[in-house]
Parts: C-alpha cells; structure tokens; sequence
C-alpha cells in the first residue's frame, strides 16, 4: 500500500494524527469483517503507523514560519523597525519573486513592494500575464535596513533561515531574484546581477531567474529592456509546463 497525500496538503499535527486513528480503526474493521476491496494487511496498518512518527513530511505552511518568526530580534534591524516585512500573495504559487529588503512604505504597510518600486513590480507581474494575487513576494530580510541600504551579512545570515523555510512552505517552479543582493544570496555568489541574468540558473532544485530590482529601474529606466527580456524567459518558461 503506497499511499501518498495530495500536493499542496496541509493539517494541523494534531488533527493529522486524529486521521490517522481514523484511517488505522476503517481498516482494522474492514478487515476484521472479512473485507477484499480494500488493502486491510499488517503491512498497510503498519505504513498508515508511520505517518504520524515522521515516516512521511509535509511541508509546513507559511502560517507556521511566520509563528515562528514571531516578534523577531534576531539582529539589529529590528531596532529601527516599525513592521516584519514577512510576504504576501498565493502561498501555493508557481512563481515567487524575492528583493533585498522593505522601504519606508513598506515598513509602514507591512507587505512587500508596495512603494513606487512596488508598483513597476506590479506591471512587470501584470506585463507577463499575471497578477499579485497569483505569484508570492517576499525579501531576503523582514525589516527595513535604515535609510534603505543593502542588508548587511549577519542581518542576511539571521533572516536567511526563514526565507528557505518559506521557499520550502510554498514550492515554487521558479524565483524571481530581484537585485544583486537577492540574486548573490540565493545562488551564494559574489558575481554582479549584469552577469547573472539573462539566463535560469540551478540551484538545490530551484530554478532561479535574476533580474534587476525595480527600484535600480527606477533610476536606469534604460534597463527595462533588458528585464523584458528576462520577462519574457520566464513566461516561456512557466508556459511550456
């Protein structure tokens, strides 16, 4: 008996190992009444065991990692700081876009771009067929670094761990880096975003796209070709699965 659960399942421990009572005390009497239509053997009550001892994961949810993170103070950008930044958007999605950090509108809102360079992201979200609502949006680091400067290494390396619990909570297809940072952080790099993008890279079973930060094409609009360029990478991409 290989029973596997849905993709994209989710449950409670607690009522997960409720189910799995359920499903053992459904077997045991189909099989104590004589029942053929089902897999009732000693070897399919002793797989449905496993489930609740660790003998098969799921992933947790989002909803867990942000418990988790609760009121963080794992570094000093919590100092200055007047909201965790934590994500937003489908947390099943296909595609997930990470920047470097949250602005002063973000750090006031609570949710990831949605300052000016947030409303470009929306365009090129909504230029390759897709809305918000569709892909997940998060950043390296959960709060604002002051006066927006990149985030330095401890602060990455405090933050870090959350962001790939993310990743794992959502299982995307694709990311999106936005920016040297996010890009150098996510394939461990030191190499400039110019030689980065333009190209998917493979990465510990993630396909990772870099392109340019929307802020950073805010102030060179001349860059914006080359990011429909990776654009549209990308809508090839999630259109031939």
């Amino acid at each position: 008996m290989n029973v596997k659960p849905p993709e994209g399942f989710e449950m409670n421990r607690q009522a997960f190992n409720h189910r799995i009572q359920e499903i053992q005390s459904t077997l045991r009497h189909l099989a104590s009444i004589g029942c053929r239509g089902f897999d009732c053997s000693a070897k399919s009550l002793e797989t449905v065991a496993k489930w609740g001892k660790g003998g098969l994961s799921f992933p947790e949810t989002l909803d867990a990692v942000r418990r988790d993170l609760g009121d963080c103070r794992r570094c000093r950008l919590a100092e200055g700081r007047r909201t965790i930044v934590f994500g937003a958007g489908n947390p099943t999605a296909e595609l997930m876009f990470i920047g470097e950090g949250p602005g002063y509108d973000e750090d006031r809102q609570g949710e990831p771009f949605v300052g000016a360079a947030g409303q470009l992201l929306t365009k090129i979200i909504q230029a390759i067929r897709l809305d918000r609502s569709q892909v997940y949006i998060c950043n390296i680091v959960k709060c604002r670094p002051p006066g927006n400067r990149n985030p330095e290494v401890e602060e990455i390396q405090a933050c870090f761990p959350f962001l790939q619990r993310q990743i794992a909570a959502v299982r995307p297809r694709y990311i999106c880096a936005l920016g040297s940072v996010a890009a150098r952080t996510l394939l461990e790099t030191t190499a400039p975003i110019s030689k980065m993008r333009g190209r998917f890279h493979q990465h510990k079973k993630l396909r990772i796209l870099p392109t340019y930060h929307p802020a950073y094409l805010l102030r060179n609009p001349e860059k914006k070709r080359e990011t429909w360029e990776d654009m549209k990478l990308l809508m090839k991409a999630l259109d031939e699965e």
